[in-house]
C-alpha cells in the first residue's frame, strides 16, 4: 500500500522502495474496493497509469528534471474543468459535457508533475451541505456510511479520508471544503479570495467561490498551495502573490487568537464539538499562544447575508444554461419559451431550483433594495467588524460545524436546517479571508465521529494558518 502522505511517498520512490506505477495501482484498487461509498463519478484509470509510467521514466532518465508535485496523485471535484474530459457539476444539465479548457490550478499541478486520478462526486453545482443533491446520488461518509460526508465537496473529502489519492481539489463557496473535511476527519483549506485562480471553476457565486484543498498533511497542502497559487491573466480577481512555502516551514511565531463568546455560549452547539474546541484552546495555551473571547453580535446575520447574495449570484451565473448554447436541451418543446422552461425544469435538481428562485426573487424589481442591496451593506459591516478584530488578533478560532455529521436524509427535507449548518464557515467567504479546518483529537470513548476546528486568518495569512495548524496536529 502506498504511503498516504505525499512527501513520504515521493521519498519512497526516490529511495527505490516503490515506483509511481505501484502507487497509482494501489489507489485504483482502493477506489474499486470503495465503490459503495460513491466517491468518484469517473476514474481516469488508464490515463493515470500511463502518466505514472512517463513520470517514472522521466525521473530515471533525469532525476533533476522532476517538478515540485512530481508523482502527487490528486482528484478533482466535478466542478473543475479538465480539457477533453467530461465535467458535469453533478447535474443532469451538463450530462456528457466535455470541457474545452483546463482550469489554471489543474494545469499548474500537471506542469509540476501531478497525476490526476479522477473526478469526485459533489452537490449539484456545488449547492448543498451534505453531498446528497448530486445527480449521481449521495456520497457516504467512510467512518459511518449511514451519515453524510458534508458538502458540497463531499466526494473530495471522502477521497482523502479513505486514502484513494494524496490530495483533493475542491471548491469552497461557503465552507464546501472545510465542512466536509471536518465531518471526515481530514484537513481542508480555503485560501484568500484571489490567491488561486478561478479560471476553469464552474461558477456558483463568483464573489464567494474559491478553489480549496483537502489533504492528510499540512506539508502536502502547503506545497500544493505554493505551486498553484499566484496571478493568472485569465482571472482578473487573481493577484501575483503566491504562497511562500519557506514561511510555513520556518515560522515559529506565537499567535494571539480570538474566539466568539456568542458561539461558545450557544446551547445549540453539540457538546462533542464544544469539547473539541475546549481541547484545542487548552492545547493552544499549552503551546504558548494567547487565546481570548470577544463579542461578535453580527453572528445571526451571517447565514441570511450569505444566502441572499449567493443565490442572487447563482441566478445570474446559471442563466446561461438555457438549452440553446450547450448542455442539456429538452426535446419536447414547441417554442422558445417552452424550451427555456422545460430545459431548466428537467435539467436542474430541486435544490438548485430552490436557490435560483430565491436569487431571482431578491434581484427582482421592488425587492432588490430590500434584500440584495441590504445584504451587500451587511456584508460590508461584517467585514469591517472582522477586520477590526483581526487588527488586534492574528486569527479567529471557531468550530467548523455546529454538530457531527448528520445521518443521510436527515436534512434533505429541511433546507433551513441545512443552511444554518454553514453558520461558522460562511464568515470566511463573506470576508474573502483564508480559513482552515483541522481534525480535533478527542479521546472520549463515546465520540466516534470526526470533529473539526476552524482557524480564520487575515488576508494573505495562509502561511500563519498552516504553521499554527502544523503545531496543533
Amino acid at each position: 500500500m502506498s504511503p498516504n502522505n505525499y512527501s513520504d511517498a515521493r521519498q519512497a520512490v526516490i529511495n527505490g522502495e516503490v515506483n509511481l506505477i505501484d502507487i497509482v495501482r494501489s489507489f485504483l484498487t482502493a477506489i474499486k474496493d470503495l465503490e459503495h461509498l460513491n466517491i468518484y463519478v469517473e476514474v481516469y484509470e488508464e490515463e493515470a497509469l500511463e502518466r505514472a509510467r512517463l513520470l517514472q521514466t522521466q525521473y530515471e532518465q533525469n532525476p533533476s528534471s522532476i517538478g515540485a508535485l512530481w508523482g502527487m496523485v490528486i482528484s478533482i471535484k466535478d466542478v473543475i474543468c479538465y480539457k477533453n474530459h467530461i465535467v458535469t457539476a453533478g447535474s443532469r444539465m451538463l450530462t456528457n459535457f466535455e470541457s474545452q479548457i483546463t482550469a489554471t490550478p489543474v494545469q499548474r499541478a500537471l506542469d509540476a508533475g501531478a497525476i490526476i486520478i479522477g473526478r469526485t462526486n459533489c452537490d449539484e453545482f456545488a449547492m448543498g451541505s451534505t453531498n446528497e443533491t448530486s445527480v449521481y446520488g449521495p456520497t457516504y461518509n467512510g467512518v459511518d456510511p449511514t451519515r453524510v460526508p458534508g458538502g458540497s465537496s463531499g466526494g473530495a473529502a471522502v477521497a482523502v479520508q479513505m486514502n484513494t489519492c494524496h490530495l483533493s481539489m475542491g471548491s469552497d463557496t461557503g465552507g464546501s471544503v472545510r465542512q466536509p473535511a471536518a465531518y471526515c476527519g481530514v484537513i481542508g483549506i480555503k485560501p484568500t479570495y484571489g490567491r488561486i485562480s478561478r479560471y476553469g471553476l464552474i461558477a456558483y457565486a463568483s464573489s464567494f467561490d474559491q478553489i480549496g484543498l483537502i489533504g492528510h498533511g499540512i506539508e502536502d497542502l502547503a506545497l500544493f498551495l505554493s505551486t498553484v497559487s499566484g496571478m493568472d491573466p485569465k482571472d482578473s480577481t487573481s493577484f501575483d502573490l503566491p504562497v511562500n512555502l519557506s514561511k510555513v516551514q520556518q515560522n515559529q511565531k506565537k499567535y494571539k487568537i480570538a474566539g466568539f463568546k456568542e458561539v461558545f455560549d450557544d446551547s445549540n452547539l453539540n457538546p462533542h464539538v464544544k469539547a473539541g474546541c475546549d481541547l484545542t484552546i487548552s492545547r493552544l495555551r499549552a503551546l504558548g499562544h494567547e487565546y481570548n473571547t470577544v463579542s461578535f453580535d453580527l453572528l445571526p446575520y451571517l447565514v441570511p447575508t450569505y444566502y441572499v447574495l449567493t443565490t442572487a449570484e447563482a441566478s445570474s451565473n446559471l442563466s446561461r444554461y438555457d438549452g440553446i448554447r450547450y448542455g442539456y436541451s429538452s426535446k419536447d418543446s414547441s417554442d422558445i419559451k417552452s424550451l427555456y422552461f422545460k430545459t431548466r425544469s428537467e435539467g436542474f435538481g430541486i435544490e438548485v431550483k430552490r436557490r435560483l428562485m430565491m436569487g431571482t426573487f431578491v434581484l427582482s424589481v421592488g425587492y432588490f433594495d430590500a434584500y440584495f442591496t441590504k445584504a451587500q451593506q451587511v456584508r460590508q459591516m461584517i467585514k469591517n467588524r472582522i477586520d477590526s478584530i483581526l487588527e488586534e488578533y492574528d486569527m479567529i478560532l471557531l468550530p467548523t460545524t455546529t454538530d457531527i455529521a448528520p445521518f443521510i436524509g436527515s436534512l434533505s427535507k429541511d433546507p433551513i436546517q441545512m443552511y444554518l449548518s454553514d453558520v461558522f464557515t460562511v464568515l470566511a467567504n463573506i470576508c474573502g479571508l483564508p480559513a482552515i479546518s483541522i481534525p480535533v483529537k478527542d479521546d472520549h470513548p463515546s465520540h466516534t465521529m470526526p470533529l473539526g476546528i476552524q482557524l480564520i486568518g487575515r488576508e494573505l495569512a495562509e502561511e500563519d494558518l498552516l504553521s499554527l495548524s502544523h503545531q496543533l496536529l
